[in-house]
Formats: C-alpha cells, sequence, structure tokens
C-alpha cells in the first residue's frame, strides 16, 4: 500500500494532536513539520520553515490559527499539495470555500475545509439529524471547555501574555464566553477587555474578562457538546434527537483532520466542508469492507 505522505503545518496544540493522529493511522506516513523557527527539535521529525524542504508532500495539515489558514492552504496549493484545516469562523466559511475552491482546481488539487469537530463532525450531525427531521430547530449548546479558536484570538490581542477562553453553556443554542487573561507588565485590563469583546470571535456573544495570575492554574481543554433537535418527519410531530460528548478539545480536532486528509485523496479537485464528503471517505480501509461492518 502507497501510504499517503502527511506534512504537519503549525505544532501548536492542534499540531501535536493532529502528529499523534498520523502515528496510529495505517495508511499515513509523516513527511514532516513545519513551524516558523526550527531548531528545537522537541519532534522526531524532520522540522523545516518551508515546506518545499520536506521533499514530495501529498497533504498539509494546517494547524495555524483561523486567521492564517487561507494564506498557508493558498501557498501549499499552488506548489500542488492539497491541504486540510480547521478554520472555526463560521460566518466566514462560505468565503473561504469560495477563494480555495477556485486555488484548488487551478492546481488539480483537494482542500477540505473547517475539519475540526464543530464546524466539522458536527456539521455532519447536523446535517443528518436535518434529514432525519426538515421541519424544526437544532440548538447546539458547546461546553463548558476551552474553545481553541477564541484562546488563540485572545492571546493576540496587544498586552496579552497567555489567556484561555472557555465557553459555558446557557441553553438553547446560547452561550456565555469567560476569558481568563494574564497580563505583561503594564498592560491595561480595560483596553484588552474592549479588544476582545470587539473581536467577531466575541462581540455576538455575552462576554466577561477577567486577570488571573497564572493561565495554566486554570487551564484545561476539556470541551463537549449536547446537541438537540425537535421537529417534523413527515407529517409526524414531536420527533426529538440528541447528540452528546465530552472531549479533548485538539486531541478531537487532530483525528478529525487526518480522516479529512484521508477524504482529501479520494474527492475531485476543488474545496469542500465536511457535510459534502461521503462519510465513509474519512475511514481507512477498503469501501467493501467498511459496509459489509457498517451498515
Amino acid at each position: 500500500m502507497n501510504k499517503i505522505r502527511a506534512a504537519v503545518v503549525g505544532l501548536g496544540n492542534i499540531g501535536r494532536f493532529a502528529l499523534e493522529a498520523l502515528e496510529t493511522a495505517p495508511d499515513f506516513e509523516i513527511a514532516g513539520v513545519v513551524r516558523r523557527k526550527v531548531g528545537v527539535n522537541d519532534t522526531k521529525y524532520k522540522e523545516v520553515t518551508d515546506i518545499r524542504d520536506l521533499g514530495p508532500v501529498d497533504v498539509a495539515l494546517l494547524c495555524t490559527p483561523t486567521r492564517e489558514v487561507e494564506k498557508h492552504a493558498l501557498e501549499c496549493l499552488k506548489l500542488g499539495i492539497s491541504t486540510v484545516d480547521s478554520f472555526d469562523i463560521h460566518s466566514l466559511i462560505p468565503d473561504l470555500r469560495r477563494s480555495l475552491g477556485d486555488a484548488a482546481r487551478n492546481a488539480g488539487k483537494v482542500s477540505v475545509i473547517s475539519a475540526g469537530w464543530d464546524p466539522g463532525s458536527d456539521s455532519i450531525v447536523r446535517a443528518l439529524l436535518l434529514a432525519a427531521a426538515p421541519k424544526g430547530l437544532t440548538y447546539t449548546n458547546f461546553g463548558p471547555g476551552m474553545s481553541m479558536g477564541h484562546t488563540v484570538c485572545v492571546k493576540s490581542k496587544p498586552g496579552v501574555k497567555d489567556a484561555l477562553s472557555m465557553t459555558m453553556p446557557k441553553g438553547d443554542g446560547v452561550h456565555r464566553r469567560m476569558v481568563y487573561v494574564e497580563l505583561e507588565p503594564g498592560a491595561s485590563l480595560q483596553e484588552v477587555e474592549k479588544a476582545v469583546k470587539a473581536d467577531p470571535y466575541f462581540s455576538s456573544d455575552e462576554t466577561h474578562v477577567i486577570e488571573v495570575d497564572s493561565v495554566d492554574a486554570v487551564k484545561d481543554m476539556g470541551h463537549g457538546v449536547h446537541m438537540v433537535r425537535k421537529g417534523v418527519s413527515g407529517k409526524t410531530q414531536n420527533q426529538r434527537f440528541e447528540f452528546d460528548m465530552s472531549i479533548n478539545n485538539p486531541a478531537l480536532t487532530g483525528q478529525i483532520m487526518v480522516g479529512a486528509a484521508r477524504a482529501a485523496m479520494r474527492q475531485a479537485p476543488g474545496a469542500y466542508t465536511m457535510i459534502e464528503i461521503p462519510v465513509i471517505d474519512l475511514l481507512p480501509g477498503d469501501r467493501e469492507s467498511l459496509v459489509a461492518a457498517l451498515v
């Protein structure tokens, strides 16, 4: 079996868990890691600052901050490398799909976007529930837990030394953001709070910014989701469905990205969200065996 050669771009929390997921995948080999600075060598893989220095790469797992995804994806696609990312600003996903779709088709490659758990695997669940009850309402309640994208966003604000953004469900799809910040000397909590609340990541939710002496003392990467749909199947009322999980946030994101990278090798050129990809393509193994085992 010719294994898929994958590179991990970015070595933060998601990048490290993506490496672990690749290590356990029977159909992948790790080409190496792309990061801003090399020399630390805290993995056993080749580390470079330019993906071209890794030799042939089939797919790049873009484990970068969301707002850097498009730049890295366009660079990789131009080099003839398919991409997978976990872009998580829901309202901007259609724009990213159009941008990377054009680039992927021009390169004859595939870009799987927003391949985390939400957006990502939760999107698949929402689509299935909609098929089961076309009329009705779905409520997605996140947490309580650490939001990776929101945390990275807060860390980027001037004056912030470290940060943790916790998502607290209030019910019926409404959330509160609890943001804990460790400030640089001389930084103003009021200015940091103003910058955080103005950011699109937070502007639609109730947000509280709290200064702490040590973010590490309060950090927990656990997260979860409780999804409920109540609706109508055909003409039958009161159909109710629930989906619930409790997870390590970056570990699940890394695992879903690996499945999406596998699926990228099986699609026609273009950009795809996860609801556009056959679920079976996320899994290792031949299709006949998977159908026999799972249907």
